[in-house]
Parts: C-alpha cells; sequence; structure tokens
C-alpha cells in the first residue's frame, strides 16, 4: 500500500516541492500605502499565500528572482524584512538549542569518565 503524502506547496526561493508542513506560510499585509511579506505560521491570515522553506538562502533566492510580487499578484518590489527577522529569529533559538545539547552530551561523559 502506497504511503500517504500530505499537502505539497512550491518554495518561491528554490521553486522545489515540499509538505506543506515543512515550508513557512507567508502572506501580505498592508502598511499605509506599502505591501509587506509577514510569516504566516499558523495560516490564519487571510488572503493569497505563498511557501517558503525557512532558511535564509531560500529568502536570499526569493528576493534575488522577485519571486514575491508573482506569487502574490501585486506590483513592484515587497518588503520583506519581517520575514528575514522571524527566520533569523528561528536560526538564533536553533543554535542555541543544539548549543545546549552539545553541552549536555559533554557534561553526560565528563561524569562517566569519573566514575
Amino acid at each position: 500500500m502506497a504511503e500517504r503524502v500530505g499537502p505539497m506547496r512550491s518554495c518561491v526561493g528554490c521553486k522545489k516541492r515540499a509538505a506543506k508542513s515543512d515550508l513557512l506560510r507567508l502572506a501580505v499585509v498592508r502598511v499605509d500605502e506599502e505591501f509587506r511579506v509577514v510569516p504566516d505560521p499558523r495560516g490564519q491570515r487571510s488572503g493569497r499565500g505563498a511557501s517558503l522553506h525557512p532558511d535564509p538562502y531560500c529568502l536570499d533566492l526569493a528576493e534575488r528572482r522577485r519571486a514575491f510580487p508573482r506569487a502574490f499578484r501585486l506590483p513592484g518590489p515587497l518588503d520583506s524584512t519581517a520575514v528575514r527577522e522571524h527566520l533569523e529569529g528561528s536560526t538564533v533559538v536553533a543554535v542555541v538549542a543544539v548549543v545546549a545539547v552539545q553541552q549536555l552530551v559533554v557534561e553526560q561523559e565528563a561524569g562517566r569518565a569519573s566514575r
């Protein structure tokens, strides 16, 4: 029997297809007269969405390719500062978690060696 696969989406940065759950949903909000791309991790914002791997490299590709105006069907460049801040914040949290795990492993190994 074939394994059931959930919904698939394409990353607007690298264009690779991935499971919807592996991608970050993006939405557009209007601030004053400017449109801004914002992260929508819960998928609750109304309107057209776009998907992006939660990786700064894919964000860079999307900005270079001017993919956001096409994905959202809006004219002109769109401000994606909020998405970059979200991704950089996620990266910092991931690095802190990895360092904490590594430190725990070192402490456990030191405890075993002293016995």
